[in-house]
C-alpha cells in the first residue's frame, strides 16, 4: 500500500512529503501520519530543519479531500473534531521551535496554502504556481485557521482581496505581497528548499530555538513583553558550547562549527 506521506531524515534535516498524486489531496490517513511525524520531530533533538513537500512537480497540495469529510465527522466523532485536529497540527508546527520549509508550486489550495502558513519559511515556483483560499468558490470559508494566518501574513486588504474573490495568486505575486520568502524555478524550488534546511540546521540550536520563541507570533505581544523573552533568551543562549565556540572562531578567523555535540550522522539515501 502506497503511503500518503513520506518521511525522511538527511542529517539534521526532516523532509515530509505528502505523497497522493496528482493533486496530493490531505487524506484523513495524511493527516493522522502528519500529526505523529510532527510530534516526533518536535521531541527529536537531533532535528533541527523540517522541509514539507509534495510529491512530483505538478502539485503542492489541493487541500482536504472533500469526500472523506463524512468519513472522518463518522471517525472522530464531529466536523469539529476533523478541523481541530488540522489546526492542532498546523499549530504545532507554528510554535515547534525548529523552523519549517514549505514548497509552493502547481496548485496550494485550501489546507494546501493553510498548512504552508504555519510555516516558517515559504518559498514558492517562479511559473505555474496557483497559492490561494477559494472556498468561497465552494460556498464555504477557510476552516483551517487559513484567513486569521493569511491576514497577519500578508495585511488585511490582500487576504480580503484574495479570499473574498477566490484568487489564485502566482509565486510572484505572492512575493510581491509577502507571502513567500523566495521565488526559484520550478525544477530548483526542492533543492532550494533543502540549501536552506541545511544552512539553519548548520545554525546553532539553542540560539535558534530561543530566538523562534521571541520572534514566532511577536505580534501579539508587546514590545515590554518581547524585551523581556529577549532578555530571557540572551540568558539562556550566553554561556552555551555554540555561544563559545562562536566566540573562539570569531578570535581565531574561522568559520564557526555548531552542534558538535548534536551532529546526526549522515543516513543512506
Amino acid at each position: 500500500m502506497i503511503q500518503p506521506l513520506t518521511f525522511e531524515l538527511r542529517s539534521a534535516v526532516a523532509v515530509v512529503t505528502i505523497n497522493t498524486p496528482p493533486y496530493n489531496r490531505m487524506t484523513l490517513e495524511f493527516m493522522d501520519l502528519l500529526e505523529q511525524h510532527v510530534a516526533e520531530i518536535a521531541a527529536d533533538d537531533g532535528i533541527r530543519a523540517v522541509v514539507l513537500t509534495a510529491h512530483g512537480l505538478e502539485n503542492f497540495s489541493v487541500g482536504m479531500d472533500l469526500k472523506q469529510l463524512p468519513e472522518g465527522i463518522k471517525k472522530l466523532g464531529s466536523a469539529e473534531a476533523v478541523f481541530d485536529q488540522r489546526l492542532r497540527v498546523i499549530s504545532a508546527i507554528e510554535n515547534m521551535q525548529k523552523p519549517w520549509i514549505a514548497t509552493l508550486f502547481g496548485y496550494c489550495l485550501g489546507g494546501g496554502l493553510e498548512i504552508p502558513l504555519g510555516c516558517h519559511f515559504r518559498l514558492a515556483a517562479a511559473e505555474k504556481a496557483q497559492i490561494g483560499l477559494p472556498e468561497l468558490d465552494l460556498g464555504a470559508v477557510p476552516a483551517w485557521g487559513g484567513s486569521a494566518r493569511l491576514a497577519k501574513c500578508v495585511g488585511e486588504d490582500h487576504a480580503l482581496d484574495m479570499i473574498l474573490r477566490a484568487k489564485k495568486i502566482s509565486g510572484p505575486r505572492a512575493l510581491e505581497i509577502g507571502l513567500v520568502n523566495e521565488v526559484w524555478p520550478l525544477h530548483e524550488l526542492k533543492q532550494a528548499a533543502l540549501n536552506l534546511a541545511d544552512e539553519l540546521a548548520a545554525m546553532p540550536a539553542l540560539a535558534v530555538k530561543q530566538m523562534m520563541g521571541v520572534l514566532v507570533s511577536s505580534a501579539d505581544h508587546s514590545l515590554k513583553q518581547l524585551l523581556t523573552k529577549e532578555r530571557a533568551a540572551v540568558n539562556a543562549v550566553r554561556d552555551s558550547a555554540d555561544s563559545r565556540e562562536g566566540m573562539r572562531a570569531f578570535m581565531e578567523k574561522r568559520a564557526p562549527v555548531f552542534n558538535q555535540q548534536k551532529v546526526r550522522p549522515e543516513l543512506p539515501q
